[in-house]
């Protein structure tokens, strides 16, 4: 089967229906625009099992998704919808970037999350864009815009909500969005560590507490073992979520 498109950490086929798609994650293991490269075993199922936990619970929530069915550990069927070339980043305390180019010291709680656009494209290696400038490029328009803001908005209420269930900090995140065939503009891509930086809430130490694709970043070690532990905290609270509706 000839692969429609190859990612960083997915490989998309088409599936028989053209309105399904099949998606492999996989181990690769990038950052700084793929400059570092390497492999963290296990992620492609760990970040697809994540994932689809969370699709399915927030499309509970009313938060429309590409999601449909996972075949295989490392596999996801998915809605054919056509990425908005931005990358949606909701800041809910300062890290990473953030810090770097404004000075703000890390761990800094915002006031108010922070929601930033992305243009997705490596060999401008993904410029942060003003609203202006995301209109300029013609990648949505004014309203396509206030929606992605908007539903980056609500998710990150019910996220930040879920991981702190799980004893767990939503420091930050990226989402990626794409319109299906109705117009809709839905959920797309992945929710794992590899798109958010997680804090464990246990853990005092700097290092120690990070869940995330920054241990592969910042060399810090134990990157599976960390990946393994968002896993099993996430599947847990869905099976406790899942547990109280039974008993409603």
């Amino acid at each position: 089967m000839e692969k429609l498109y190859e990612g960083k950490a997915k490989i998309l086929y088409p599936t028989e229906d053209p309105d399904v798609l099949l998606t492999i994650f996989k181990d690769d293991a990038t950052a700084f625009n793929a400059q570092k490269k390497g492999q963290i075993q296990g992620k492609g199922a760990i970040n697809c099992a994540i994932s689809a936990a969370l699709f399915r619970w927030l499309e509970t929530l009313g938060i429309p998704t590409h999601y449909l069915d996972c075949p295989q550990n490392n596999q996801m069927l998915v809605k054919a919808v056509k990425i908005i070339p931005l990358e949606v980043v909701v800041r809910n305390i300062a890290a990473g970037s953030l810090c770097k180019q404004t000075g703000l010291k890390e761990g800094l709680v915002l006031a108010n999350p922070l929601v930033e656009f992305y243009f997705k494209d490596d060999a401008l290696g993904d410029p942060l864009l003003t609203w202006e400038r995301a209109l300029l490029l013609g990648v949505t328009d004014e309203a396509g815009l206030q929606t992605l803001k908007d539903l980056a908005l609500n998710i990150n209420q019910h996220l930040q909500r879920f991981f702190a269930q799980c004893d767990i900090t939503l420091v930050d995140f990226k989402l990626e969005f794409g319109g299906d065939r109705q117009g809709r503009i839905i959920l797309a891509d992945e929710i794992s560590p590899d798109t958010c930086r997680l804090w464990d809430n246990t853990q005092t130490d700097p290092q120690a507490r990070v869940l995330d694709k920054d241990r592969f970043r910042r060399d810090l070690g134990e990157i599976e073992s960390a990946y393994q532990t968002v896993e099993k905290r996430v599947l847990s609270q869905i099976e406790r979520l899942q547990s109280q509706i039974g008993a409603s």
